[in-house]
């Protein structure tokens, strides 16, 4: 995301069209096992943590960043929702599914109590040297050296229990923006801070699904009074994001001449247009 004015980056997402095809990818999938005695009359269900690699040849939604001055407005639904243009430009690019890993709670001090009751047994590092090698890439070497058998939640601490599947306090409104568009938490999790991986299948992506080709013709928008949109080219090497009032179900957008030359386009182009929110409605 850059500043329009000043062309200074501002923000930073990415795709990653398939996980998991040169080193595993991994995530724990949380079950149930069964115990059960006939004769004695009782019968258990307990939940259990697997190493996973279920999710293997998923396109993945990683790396978002928002300058902390330009969290405010529309910016953060921008710079996340920006993506599934792109994907539905390109649909053929990608898989089917496509999932994303929600970072898991942690303190002030940087403390997961989820790393400190799972990972720390197993490494001799703390929960943000991991949380960096995983970053940088080395996720699939950390992951080689966890439990290969399934763990019983029930034997790790209160508090690494009551993380599993939930999110950092400043995660919850990615996690918002998601959802909004069709993800859910399927019982996977991140093997370091327990976070929710949230997925979706593309083509139900609600900005994917209704996402329209609309013909380009000079001029300002009809009316103030239209829903804010998602508007892109469909330009591979030059693809450009905006938002910009528009009727997301006429047959041709009307584009002023700065924002023409933002999204490199001249009067008979189309322009791919969806709703920026699922309740987004004319005032």
């Amino acid at each position: 995301m850059a500043d329009s004015e000043t062309h200074q980056a501002c923000g930073i997402c990415a795709i990653e069209v398939a996980v998991g095809l040169q080193d595993p990818w991994y995530n724990f999938r949380v079950g149930t096992q069964v115990h059960a005695s006939k004769e004695l009359e009782v019968y258990n269900n307990l939940a259990t943590l697997s190493l996973s690699n279920d999710h293997t040849g998923s396109s993945e939604l990683c790396t978002l960043f928002l300058d902390p001055a330009r969290r405010d407005g529309k910016n953060g639904y921008l710079l996340s929702k920006s993506r599934f243009l792109f994907i539905a430009a390109f649909r053929d690019r990608f898989m089917d599914k496509v999932v994303a890993e929600m970072r898991g709670v942690s303190d002030e001090q940087g403390r997961s109590p989820f790393w400190e009751s799972v990972g720390s047994h197993f490494f001799s590092m703390d929960f943000t040297q991991a949380d960096f090698l995983s970053g940088t890439g080395q996720k699939a070497f950390i992951a080689e050296l966890m439990p290969k058998h399934p763990l019983y939640v029930h034997y790790l601490s209160p508090e690494a229990q009551a993380v599993i599947g939930q999110v950092h306090p400043q995660t919850a409104p990615a996690r918002a923006v998601l959802e909004a568009e069709g993800f859910r938490y399927q019982n996977y999790v991140d093997i370091f801070d327990g976070g929710p991986t949230l997925e979706c299948d593309i083509d139900r992506i609600r900005a994917v699904r209704k996402s329209r080709l609309l013909t380009v013709e000079a001029g300002e928008p009809q009316s103030d009074d239209l829903p804010l949109c998602l508007v892109s080219n469909d330009n591979y090497h030059h693809f450009r994001v905006l938002l910009l009032r528009a009727d997301p179900q006429s047959d041709r957008l009307r584009v002023p001449a700065e924002v023409a030359e933002i999204l490199r386009c001249q009067p008979g182009d189309t322009l791919r247009v969806v709703p920026l929110c699922s309740e987004e409605k004319k005032a």
